[in-house]
């Protein structure tokens, strides 16, 4: 399945099944966990980046362990909209993971995410430690819950 748009993830998105959302970082893969009713993202775990097909093999057993149904990929766009490095990466890593997996992919403009987690946890007065232990799969939380709030007010308009 090729990658989509948020408003058709809906209609092809296997009922009862959940979303994970990706931040993927230069080192690791921030990864979240929807609910069944596609309402709350929590954060899931953090992979350590690698080569493509490690990763893929570990993001193919966490899907079939919770019972996925789709992908959100984070996407890093550069502030005014354009795409850099990190963008292109971002794509090649969705399309590469639909060429090996007939699953729903989208990618959702992530900009200011790993931002907004880290304020969060200084706020919090998380430790330095703490913040890079949590910060990237709080990341994809983020990025995960930004696009299930999106999908609920498409599905209610």
């Amino acid at each position: 399945m090729a990658v989509l748009e948020l408003s058709q993830l809906k209609s092809v998105l296997p009922p009862g099944s959940r979303l994970i959302g990706l931040d993927l970082g230069e080192k690791t893969i921030g990864l979240a966990l929807s609910d069944t009713l596609l309402s709350v993202a929590s954060p899931l775990e953090t992979l350590k980046r690698g080569k493509f097909s490690v990763n893929a093999a570990e993001l193919h057993h966490l899907i079939k362990e919770h019972g996925v149904g789709g992908l959100v990929v984070g996407l890093p766009l550069n502030m005014d909209g354009s795409e850099g490095p990190s963008a292109q990466s971002a794509r090649a890593f969705a399309r590469n993971f639909a060429n090996l997996h007939a699953m729903p992919i989208v990618l959702w403009d992530e900009r200011l995410s790993t931002a907004a987690v880290t304020r969060t946890l200084l706020e919090a007065d998380s430790s330095r430690k703490r913040r890079a232990e949590v910060v990237d799969k709080m990341a994809a939380a983020y990025i995960l819950q930004g696009a299930l709030d999106r999908l609920r007010h498409i599905a209610n308009s």
